[in-house]
């Protein structure tokens, strides 16, 4: 009988270790994630129902752990910005077919490169590094988390691939230069991003970035469906969830929830999630599109843009805006900008400043936290 073993332990080596045994065991691994509190971590536990648990004192087992299937080699929770974490089964020729095929885009040669781990371990985006790194034979330096200054000591040690999220590129400033190349994921991409850098589209269905710049991997197919729904095929897809659900059609095809359309080129333009979308006036705005407008005001840090109730329009498009040091932000300068670039039903017309913008771990802003906060300064 195959198991399911759940991971307690920090990044690191030991982690790696415990991966590559419990792969070559032909068990099934579950990262928990250390950063959340012991309420959620038990209730993760409960929902994955591992038949052990390996901490900083070893392994123990666990009462009420179901098996795996045959072939089953992970278990990571899904990272998505409302709802309960469902566990996402990949099996290990999907995990080979995604190693294989990224490598194979990044032109990976593991007698010159190696990776860096630097993301969460218990989301796929951190986790789907050392995957590779145990397929193709790269050597990998893993992390306990992002801090620029480790991030350059790697450098000095020979890192030349990194998988990072958009806050933590900004944070690396010209050192991300140095990088042969940078694989970024999570929360949609600033403008004008530097030639190492490649912009991937995934999930954690799809056992990590399956488009690469808009351009599928190696036996990847994309299509876009009635009301402009992306859906994705591919030997990359989860096999079923931890409940035995399985989310594909009778086809192959994933339904991600994103919407989004195929440029001139043909390559994948993701506008967002669908539920983002505000409609407001009988007119659709994608928060990402103002929320790239508001950021050029030089005394925004930070945006994040989403709808809330509004009685005469339905819905109304809401600025959450983290201050910067330079001049004051203010609503009407915000939907001049907004106007100018887009037209007038985009400007938004509420203006709430915070602190922080609540984030995934992987860096995608949780907008519906957002939303409790609109109603103060509506104008």
């Amino acid at each position: 009988m195959r198991r399911l073993v759940a991971v307690d332990l920090p990044p690191g080596e030991a982690f790696f270790e415990v991966l590559r045994r419990v792969l070559d065991d032909g068990d099934a691994i579950f990262p928990l994630d250390q950063r959340l509190p012991a309420p959620a971590r038990r209730r993760l536990l409960d929902t994955m129902r591992p038949a052990a648990v390996v901490g900083p004192e070893g392994e123990r087992r666990v009462s009420g752990g179901i098996r795996t299937e045959e072939g089953d080699a992970l278990v990571v929770a899904t990272s998505g910005t409302t709802g309960e974490p469902r566990g996402a089964v990949l099996g290990i020729d999907a995990v080979v077919a995604s190693a294989r095929a990224t490598c194979e885009r990044l032109a990976v040669d593991p007698g010159r490169d190696r990776f860096l781990a630097c993301l969460p371990l218990s989301h796929v985006g951190g986790l789907s590094v050392l995957t590779r790194a145990l397929v193709s034979g790269t050597p990998v330096e893993v992390h306990a988390g992002f801090d620029p200054s480790e991030v350059h000591a790697a450098l000095r040690r020979g890192a030349t691939v990194v998988s990072l999220v958009a806050t933590a590129l900004s944070r690396l400033g010209p050192l991300a230069s140095e990088f042969r190349r940078i694989v970024l994921g999570g929360a949609a991409p600033p403008a004008g991003l530097a030639p190492n850098v490649v912009t991937t589209y995934g999930l954690t269905e799809t056992g990590s970035g399956v488009v690469y710049d808009g351009v599928p991997l190696s036996g990847v197919e994309v299509a876009i469906g009635d009301g402009g729904m992306i859906s994705l095929r591919g030997p990359m897809l989860l096999r079923a969830y931890r409940d035995g659900t399985d989310p594909k059609d009778a086809e192959g095809w994933f339904r991600t929830g994103d919407l989004g359309s195929i440029d001139a080129d043909g390559r994948l333009v993701v506008h967002g999630r669908k539920d983002d979308l505000i409609v407001t006036g009988g007119e659709n705005i994608w928060p990402e599109a103002v929320e790239d407008v508001i950021v050029r005001h030089p005394g925004v840090a930070e945006c994040a843009v989403a709808g809330a109730a509004d009685p005469e329009w339905g819905t109304r498009v809401v600025a959450f805006v983290v201050p910067a040091d330079g001049p004051v932000v203010t609503l009407e300068a915000l939907r001049g900008l907004v106007r100018d670039e887009l037209g007038p039903v985009a400007a938004p017309k509420e203006l709430v400043l915070v602190d922080h913008l609540p984030r995934t771990a992987i860096g995608k802003v949780r907008r519906g936290e957002l939303v409790g906060l609109a109603g103060a300064t509506r104008s």
